[in-house]
């Protein structure tokens, strides 16, 4: 900054041009990370409904005589997110039989893969297959095995390193 005669302060061509520059040296750095943003965050979801519902899954077999909730949508739905007795029968509300759950107060919608932000996302499509192999086409978000247990996002998408989601 130059003093001129009279007193009056001012910038430099060549001082605002360096400002300029390192502002859009900056705005080079920051965008391209701020744009993945929204992936890394659905990975992170994704990630976090995982082992939850895996979580869920696995207490719910434990105190089910070590079988998984579920052979249908509607029944893998009811067994998590309801009251059950000992052999897997639901109640809306805790009685003297239904004594286990809820495990979940809904099953969370997939936040990944071909099927994310559409309604039926928070659906399971039940597979007999082990591990169980999307079908994205069906509109589901999950794709879950009753007889093993495993579950995963109902994608044949990739994360932003190249790894599946249906192998998280």
């Amino acid at each position: 900054m130059r003093l001129h005669r009279g007193g009056k302060t001012g910038f430099s061509l060549v001082e605002l041009v360096v400002v300029i520059v390192i502002i859009g040296i900056l705005a080079a750095i920051a965008i391209p990370r701020l744009s993945r943003g929204a992936s890394g965050a659905g990975q992170s979801a994704v990630k976090a409904n995982l082992a939850t519902l895996r979580a869920a899954i696995s207490m719910y077999a434990a105190e089910h005589k070590n079988v998984f909730p579920g052979t249908t949508a509607d029944d893998f739905a009811a067994k998590l997110t309801k009251y059950t007795d000992a052999d897997g029968g639901t109640a809306d509300v805790k009685d003297a039989t239904h004594i286990y759950g809820p495990y979940l107060l809904v099953v969370p919608p997939c936040p990944v893969g071909e099927n994310a932000g559409k309604t039926t996302a928070n659906k399971v499509l039940v597979v007999a297959t082990s591990p169980p192999v999307p079908a994205p086409g069906t509109g589901e978000g999950w794709v879950y095995n009753a007889t093993s247990g495993e579950f995963y996002p109902n994608t044949t998408t990739t994360d932003d390193g190249g790894k599946a989601y249906n192998t998280y």
